[in-house]
C-alpha cells in the first residue's frame, strides 16, 4: 500500500490567485493550487483548459499577470526560471526535451546538482536502478531512443537535479501500453518514497490511482477539487468535464 502524504507534511507550493495571460488570451483565471511536501496532486482537463499554461507559470516560463507563487515560504512570482528550479523543483515538459545529440549518459550527469543543503539523494546510480532499461542505452544518442525510453530520460534527468517537487506534464502521452504501465510504477515508486508530485495526463483514471488529491481545470478555472478517492466515486461528474 503506498503511504499518504504525512499529516505534519508543509506547504511546498503554494499558487495563489494566479492570472496569466499569453498572445492576449486570459488563460488562467483565478487558479490556487497547494501541494503539500510528501504529496502527489493530479491535474486534470481537456485539451486547452490550461493545465500546461498553470505548469508553466508555477515554474515562470509564463509570467502571471496577477496572483501569487510560493516554494518553501518564498515569494516565486517574479524569479527567474533557473532560480525557481534551482529551489527544487524537476520539470519535466510535454514532449521531453531530451538533447538528441548527447548521450543518454550526458544527458543523466549534465543535469546533476545537488539540494540547497548540499544533499544529492538521486546519485546516476540510483537513477539507473529505478530505469534498468537506461543501463543498457548509456552510450545511445537521445535521438536513437524510442518515445518510451525517452520519457525515462526525461524523468531521471529531473531527477538528477535532486528536487523536492517533480513535475510532470503529460506523463504517459503517445507512449505504447507496455510502457505506460512502467511510467506509472515509476510514479509509483517516487510516490512510495513520498516525493512531491504533480502529474498531468490524459487518463483520469490512472490520474486518480497513483495521486493523494486532483484538481481539474476548465477555461482556465479550477471547478472540481478532492481527494483523489472522493473524485473516483465521481465518474460520471468527471466524465462530463473531461470529455471522455
Amino acid at each position: 500500500m503506498i503511504p499518504a502524504a504525512p499529516s505534519n507534511s508543509y506547504e511546498l507550493l503554494e499558487a495563489l490567485d494566479l492570472h496569466t495571460v499569453l498572445g492576449g488570451n486570459h488563460v488562467l483565471r483565478g487558479v490556487s493550487l497547494t501541494v503539500r511536501a510528501g504529496e502527489t496532486v493530479g491535474l486534470l482537463g481537456r485539451n486547452g483548459m490550461g493545465k500546461t499554461t498553470l505548469l508553466r507559470t508555477l515554474i515562470g516560463l509564463a509570467r502571471a499577470r496577477s496572483g501569487q507563487v510560493r516554494f518553501r515560504g518564498r515569494d516565486c512570482t517574479a524569479v527567474r526560471t533557473d532560480r525557481i528550479v534551482r529551489l527544487g523543483i524537476g520539470y519535466v515538459p510535454e514532449g521531453r526535451a531530451i538533447f538528441p545529440t548527447l548521450t543518454v549518459r550526458e544527458n543523466l550527469v549534465m543535469a546533476a546538482r545537488p539540494r540547497l543543503d548540499g544533499q544529492r539523494p538521486w546519485t546516476l546510480e540510483r537513477v539507473l536502478n529505478l530505469f534498468p532499461r537506461l543501463t543498457q542505452r548509456l552510450g545511445h544518442g537521445g535521438q536513437q531512443l524510442s518515445g518510451g525510453e525517452q520519457q525515462m530520460l526525461a524523468i531521471g534527468r529531473a531527477l538528477m537535479t535532486n528536487p523536492e517537487l517533480l513535475i510532470l506534464d503529460e506523463a504517459t502521452e503517445g507512449l505504447a501500453p507496455l510502457i505506460v504501465r512502467e511510467i506509472w510504477q515509476i510514479i509509483s515508486q517516487l510516490r512510495a518514497g513520498l516525493m512531491a508530485a504533480i502529474v498531468v495526463d490524459r487518463n483520469f483514471r490512472s490520474v486518480l490511482a497513483h495521486t493523494d488529491r486532483c484538481v481539474v481545470l476548465q477555461k482556465g478555472q479550477a471547478v472540481l477539487s478532492g481527494t483523489s478517492t472522493e473524485l473516483a466515486g465521481r465518474e460520471s461528474e468527471l466524465t462530463a468535464l473531461l470529455g471522455v
